[in-house]
């Protein structure tokens, strides 16, 4: 201890180096080079370092002990110069790792010992610690990241062989730092990767507290995002120095989204082997789908007595090759040959179950290890993962001093003082640009941040009924993904089949997502209703006018059109009565005809009845216009017959009503003959009033040309697949009305003169039953009215209406064909003796006319 305060602490310091790594291997050599490997891990309850690793540990420790081996022995490779060790042991645990590579940079800081003395006077002396020039390592992310920055201050380059976070990327913050093992970026890219070929849109992430599991989950979230079509469900953390409680509350938050049952994991061995337990307590065998890292990999430990959890789990390693030269040298070490490893005791009794001394810390065995075990017989042995990419490792080292050496000691023989004066930035380039081909047969590179190309094996962890639970290599990664889809096997009953890990399931044909706000993959489904069809996968459009959408909504097709057919029972019976009435109208004018000159054809006013049955019978016609399949020609005629028979009935009748009504009203007060009652007369009155009719269709005409439409809206149903366009003609219903408007008003004008005429003598032959016709037409097209504007609402509107209006024509037609042509036909045909000339005729006379004018005017009516 010196005597000086100053001195003093800096020999503690240094002390200090030496008491933090109390066990570490050192190898001689001209040139050193360091190793951080997690011989043990985490140390629980305050302890820095727990149990011991195996195949972390002491298989990658020995891997780069072997290359070390195979490159002294080389003669190729660096000739004339030893290198030698430094290896140390991280315990898994990023604080611990720091303070050991603290060993590292002793030979780089300035002793100044010129005030520091012995208790007896003498300077102090110094064993110089040997230079590191590089170091191997270390595993985890967060050790090198530790590590990193302190290496980085004292200029030694770093080469790791499975730290794999992006953040060490970044060349402005870890320049020194280099790997052989492809960054995050890469392996989550994988990820994404497959899990769009999966089809998988909704997952959980979990990752381990620090830079690997932390920075990969956000490398993988970013690049997801990126590809799109990806949703992360929860992003958990798993904090350091967890417990029970932690893993169990973290399936449990995994739970709550139990749609997403695809899970990536950037966590540590520890930390799977925790999820994987709290998954099996909660009785979730199965549930999950699990999405391994690198630091999962192949490896069994993880998944120890826990193979049914992990079946179907989807792991990536970096591609590797089993090196057969570390299989024979590994398997052929002993206690006896292997006294370099200080931690090989340990391994021994852990590899075979056994305790070497009664000092040992095995407890759990009272098995003596006899030192004649031998591995990979008396134990299971498989090369652990990474063994590949720690000897690669130490080659690039090897070769980047191997070129530096033949560089500045051109012909020197050995290391030169120039080589010995390089700093490690000059190694450092030299590491950049070394180009090798590796142990697996594959080049090894470093791009500008140091960093290996991207090369990976996926694999799946499977069980079948013919063989125990393994890892099987399903595809690869090499830039773009190579998924062999048909050889993955699933848990659960449908093994061949790929689950689901989705928020929402898609939407049936015809339905469009509402999308979930700040959700992309989450939405629900929407069906395009009414007339709506799918437009895109999140929209809906309205179909065009004359459309209406197909079956499964996915596009519009025209709307059917449809007419009012002769088989519809709409038709049939208005067709019926119109082809009755046309049979007794063409009936009733033959016998007047036949029958022309007698009595009681002339006395029925011969010219204005044959009129009056023409009338009729286009009535009659007109239910066929109506019916018939609508087009220019159809419609035009329709506006013609359409009030032009009941114009040619009621301006008959009219015409009859008036002369009678004149000739009664004139015999009241002379018994002059009133003008105009002659037949000719009679005739040009009529022909008058129908020229009116005539004359406003022509005007129609001529505003408004016929033509046919198609009528979409009224039977535009709810029911879109029940919509029908209507062919019909351009025809509307005020049309109609005013159409039959003249011919109501001259059957109104004719019943007010019925009424007026119903005092005329009983035994006249026409007054009173042209009264009960007007009567009963009346009634008719009093009912025909509410019932035609009372169903243009209606779906059938089309149907209703015009059978509603043809029955009411016919009913009409047959009212007056009934009541005023009837009965003279069944006395033409049935009793021809009452249809004779008689000379006598005896009628009573009203009460305010005298016999003598009763005379004059039954004379001018020739009453029968």
């Amino acid at each position: 201890k010196g005597r000086s305060g100053n001195g003093g602490l800096r020999l503690v310091f240094f002390s200090l180096l030496e008491i933090y790594a109390p066990h570490s291997i050192r190898i001689e050599g001209q040139l050193t080079l360091g190793g951080l490997f997690p011989v043990h891990a985490r140390g629980a309850d305050g302890t820095p370092c727990g149990d011991i690793k195996k195949e972390n540990g002491i298989h990658r420790l020995e891997a780069m002990m072997y290359a070390l081996d195979q490159i002294n022995q080389d003669e190729q490779l660096l000739p004339n110069v030893t290198l030698g060790a430094r290896v140390l042991d991280t315990c898994s645990r990023d604080t611990y790792a720091l303070e050991q590579s603290l060993t590292f940079v002793q030979a780089l800081i300035t002793k100044d010992t010129s005030d520091v003395r012995c208790t007896n006077g003498d300077p102090p002396v110094f064993v110089k610690p040997e230079k590191v020039v590089g170091v191997i390592g270390a595993s985890a992310s967060s050790v090198s990241i530790m590590v990193a920055n302190i290496l980085r201050l004292f200029q030694i380059p770093q080469i790791s062989y499975a730290s794999t976070a992006p953040e060490l990327s970044d060349d402005r913050r870890y320049d020194f730092f280099s790997r052989v093992v492809p960054p995050d970026s890469f392996q989550a890219q994988a990820m994404v990767d497959i899990i769009r070929s999966l089809s998988w849109s909704y997952v959980s992430t979990i990752a381990s507290e620090g830079s690997y599991g932390e920075k990969g989950v956000e490398a993988f979230t970013q690049l997801s995002k990126e590809a799109g079509g990806i949703c992360i469900a929860q992003s958990l953390r798993i904090p350091h120095n967890s417990k029970l409680e932690d893993y169990d509350k973290a399936v449990q938050q995994l739970l709550e989204t139990q749609h997403s049952r695809a899970v990536v994991i950037f966590a540590s061995e520890e930390d799977i082997r925790g999820v994987l337990n709290a998954t099996k307590r909660a009785n979730q065998v199965g549930h999950f789908l699990w999405i391994g890292s690198d630091s999962w990999g192949a490896k069994g430990s993880p998944i120890h007595q826990l193979e049914e959890v992990a079946v179907g789990a989807i792991t990536i390693l970096p591609k590797r090759s089993s090196i057969k030269g570390f299989d024979e040298y590994f398997t052929g070490l002993t206690l006896e040959n292997n006294r370099r490893n200080v931690w090989f005791a340990e391994f021994w009794e852990e590899n075979f179950d056994c305790r070497l001394l009664s000092s040992s810390k095995r407890e759990d065995t009272s098995r003596k290890c006899t030192g004649q075990e031998r591995i990979g017989i008396d134990s299971r042995y498989e090369q652990e993962g990474k063994v590949q990419f720690v000897i690669d490792g130490v080659y690039a080292m090897a070769h980047a001093l191997h070129t530096m050496q033949r560089e500045l000691c051109p012909d020197y023989p050995g290391i030169c003082p120039d080589m010995e004066a390089a700093d490690g930035k000059a190694l450092l380039k030299y590491i950049r640009n070394a180009t090798f081909n590796g142990s697996a047969g594959t080049f090894v590179m470093f791009n500008k941040n140091g960093d290996a190309p991207g090369r990976y094996d996926l694999f799946q962890f499977q069980t079948t009924n013919n063989t125990n639970p393994e890892y099987k290599v399903v595809g690869q990664w090499v830039d773009s993904l190579q998924l062999r889809v048909e050889e993955l096997q699933w848990p659960g009953d449908s093994e061949d089949e790929v689950p689901v890990s989705v928020c929402s399931l898609p939407c049936k044909t015809g339905e469009r997502k509402k999308r979930v706000k700040g959700m992309p993959c989450c939405w629900h489904c929407e069906l395009c209703d009414g007339y709506q069809y799918q437009y895109d996968e999140t929209s809906c459009r309205l179909c065009a006018y004359n459309m209406r959408p197909n079956p499964n909504r996915t596009a519009c097709q025209p709307i059917p059109i449809v007419k009012l057919e002769w088989s519809s029972p709409w038709a049939v019976i208005p067709v019926f009565l119109a082809v009755l009435g046309i049979i007794a109208t063409i009936f009733v004018m033959a016998t007047f005809l036949r029958h022309n000159d007698t009595p009681i054809v002339r006395a029925s006013g011969r010219e204005l009845s044959y009129v009056l049955l023409t009338g009729i019978f286009l009535c009659y016609i007109i239910t066929f216009l109506m019916i018939g399949k609508p087009d220019a020609g159809v419609c035009a005629f329709r506006r013609i017959f359409l009030g032009l028979g009941m114009c040619i009935s009621y301006a008959a009748l009219l015409t009859k009503t008036n002369r009678i009504y004149r000739i009664f009203e004139q015999g009241k007060q002379t018994v002059t003959a009133p003008r105009f009652i002659s037949p000719t007369s009679q005739i040009a009155i009529t022909a008058s009033l129908i020229c009116v009719q005539l004359l406003g269709v022509l005007v129609w005409f001529a505003v408004d040309p016929p033509n046919t439409i198609v009528d979409y809206d009224e039977q535009k149903t709810v029911n879109p697949l029940l919509a029908r366009g209507i062919l019909k003609c351009d025809i509307t219903d005020l049309q109609i009305i005013c159409s039959l408007g003249y011919s109501i008003l001259l059957m109104v004008t004719c019943t007010v003169y019925a009424i007026k005429t119903r005092d005329v003598p009983e035994d006249f032959n026409e007054a009173k039953p042209i009264g009960f016709t007007m009567y009963t037409t009346c009634i008719v097209w009093l009912a025909f009215i509410p019932i035609f504007f009372g169903t243009a609402q209606s779906a059938e509107k089309l149907y209703i209406q015009t059978t509603t209006l043809t029955i009411s024509m016919n009913l009409s037609a047959s009212v007056a064909l009934g009541m005023l042509y009837m009965p003279k036909v069944y006395v033409i045909l049935f009793h021809p003796e009452l249809n004779v000339q008689k000379r006598k005729r005896t009628c009573s006379a009203p009460p305010h006319m005298t016999p003598s004018a009763l005379q004059q005017v039954l004379g001018r009516l020739r009453c029968l």
